[in-house]
């Protein structure tokens, strides 16, 4: 049986992210607000949980789950290096709609699906988010959706596809843009842009100093 909060009321968000945060412990997964869209979550390092992730979503390893993190410091312990690229699209978009694709840290301990050495991080930008994050640390979140169904921008919408698959609904209204995140792969020799979203290439291109054209090929 599943539980919805709602974030808006205090008592009611307090009540709400500690329930989040013991499910997450416990293995659960929860439905929480982003800025973007509303995020299917578990522990990032619970492989059994991430498994239960990808099967309510009705999805395959070949599409690995992406990590939300709380802070700037914590991409430290999960990329293999911290480039400058990273370092400047980090302060200028995050937290914020821009997920970046990176080489993971070969030492940890998770599995997120077929990643092939890599891994897509983002810091998002909600006030809830951020407070179940920076107590249960780096999340595997999905869009809060089954496959091949419209991603939710309501924890209504998440509800009414989830069910009680979910243990934990957090409710923080109408996500504020209702678009996915744009995702920016840095593993190769130039960055690319992998999905335009919520974050302008044109925005992207002046912090890197490039031309927009070349992060689209």
């Amino acid at each position: 049986m599943s539980t919805v909060f709602d974030c808006n009321d205090d008592h009611s968000r307090s009540a709400g992210v500690h329930a989040a945060v013991g499910a997450v412990r416990q293995g659960r997964l929860v439905v929480m607000p982003t800025d973007t869209l509303y995020g299917l979550g578990c522990d990032a390092f619970d492989s059994d949980a991430v498994t239960a992730l990808l099967a309510t979503k009705n999805r395959g390893r070949d599409m690995p789950v992406p990590v939300l993190v709380g802070s700037w410091d914590t991409i430290d312990g999960l990329v293999l290096s911290v480039s400058t690229r990273m370092r400047e699209l980090v302060r200028a978009f995050w937290p914020g709609g821009l997920s970046l694709v990176v080489e993971q840290a070969p030492s940890l301990a998770w599995d997120l699906g077929d990643t092939s050495g890599t891994v897509m991080v983002r810091m998002p930008l909600h006030p809830v988010a951020i407070e179940v994050l920076r107590e249960v640390g780096p999340m595997a979140v999905s869009s809060a959706n089954r496959s091949g169904q419209p991603p939710a921008t309501t924890a209504e919408e998440a509800r009414g596809q989830l069910g009680d698959d979910v243990s934990v609904y957090l409710d923080g209204g109408p996500a504020a843009h209702a678009t996915p995140s744009t995702i920016v792969d840095l593993t190769g020799s130039a960055p690319r842009i992998l999905r335009t979203g919520a974050v302008a290439a044109a925005e992207i291109a002046e912090v890197l100093g490039v031309e927009t054209a070349t992060l689209l090929d």
